[in-house]
């Protein structure tokens, strides 16, 4: 009899911890796909699969986007202007003078490092981590549109001038923006405008929209393996070194945005609202960006957006439940 108790109270705490870190889980069972089944991986990309379901999955974006939360933060101007400039700006040129000094010799990681300091901010784990840190979500929301929806334009100017110092690249801007468009922008509008006549049935599917945004990034990181496997294995212990980077490159970004919160004068709410989420870039448009115009001749350019996702997920979970700590003394 106790036998069976103390198998189901295993079971029980195996089945939670599977529900709760499923996605680390996918991580470690995508990677090992990738090295030994990347045929699979040619099939996406001829297909275009991935495009298919990044279109889908910035629909549901659209869908879930519930402007009238944003209406008071809209007077916030130094919060919107402050953090455009430190997701759009300054994060790029911090990262590219770290890039160059830290990874001299490796050209498809500082490709990398560029693509994703570029990027705008994560659609929903920023918010999802705002909510967790009890922290300003309207203000958290207002950054997450305004970033990724200026970013569609700014994104191919601002690799055009980071790349051509090191690789003297001519991107096609344009061609760059209209694949964003119709990638990202259309997608989201799509879904905004039909959220007005169906919001009230997508309630229920909340939480499978998270999941399945979770299991794209996993199929952009098999995808982003799959293509470079042999190069992936030859660079051996310097994977770990760009994770290194990558945690030194977050917390810098993440002690700069806590400052600039500081010095326009914002509230704790608002204070963790804009650390966090002015600090995320999203892999989904790193990708779009990467797999359009750096994939044949970078092809590990990928690994260091992978890496700072994962980075940025695990360290922002610390910092939110930080945040959230001081949010209960404040209370009481």
């Amino acid at each position: 009899m106790l036998k069976n108790y103390e198998d189901q109270a295993f079971t029980q705490m195996l089945k939670k911890s599977l529900l709760k870190y499923w996605f680390f889980i996918g991580i470690v069972i995508v990677v090992f796909a990738a090295f030994n089944f990347p045929v699979i991986g040619a099939i996406f990309k001829e297909w275009n699969l991935l495009k298919i379901a990044i279109f889908i999955a910035f629909f549901i974006t659209g869908l879930q986007l519930d402007t009238r939360t944003i209406v008071d933060e809209i007077k916030n101007i130094k919060a919107l202007s402050a953090s455009l400039i430190s997701s759009l700006i300054l994060f790029p040129l911090i990262t590219f003078f770290l890039a160059n000094l830290l990874l001299e010799n490796s050209t498809d990681f500082i490709v990398g490092a560029c693509i994703i300091a570029v990027a705008p901010v994560t659609v929903i784990s920023g918010t999802v981590l705002t909510g967790l840190a009890r922290g300003n979500i309207p203000l958290s929301l207002f950054i997450c549109i305004s970033s990724n929806f200026t970013a569609i334009f700014t994104i191919p100017f601002s690799l055009n001038f980071l790349l051509q110092f090191n690789q003297n690249m001519d991107l096609p801007v344009l061609a760059m923006i209209k694949s964003l468009i119709i990638i990202v922008l259309i997608p989201t509008i799509l879904g905004r405008l039909l959220r007005t006549s169906i919001k009230t049935y997508i309630i229920p599917y909340k939480k499978l929209f998270s999941i399945f945004s979770q299991l794209i990034v996993l199929l952009i990181i098999f995808n982003a393996i799959s293509s470079s496997t042999s190069k992936i294995a030859d660079t051996g212990h310097k994977i770990i070194f760009i994770f290194l980077f990558m945690i030194l490159l977050h917390t810098v970004i993440l002690l700069m945005n806590f400052g600039i919160s500081k010095i326009i004068r914002l509230n704790r709410a608002s204070t963790s609202a804009f650390t966090i989420h002015t600090s995320q870039k999203t892999l989904i448009v790193s990708y779009i960006v990467w797999a359009g115009y750096f994939a044949s001749d970078f092809p590990m350019a990928m690994i260091p957006p992978i890496s700072y996702h994962l980075t940025q997920m695990i360290m922002d979970t610390f910092l939110a439940h930080r945040f959230m700590n001081l949010a209960k003394h404040e209370i009481t």
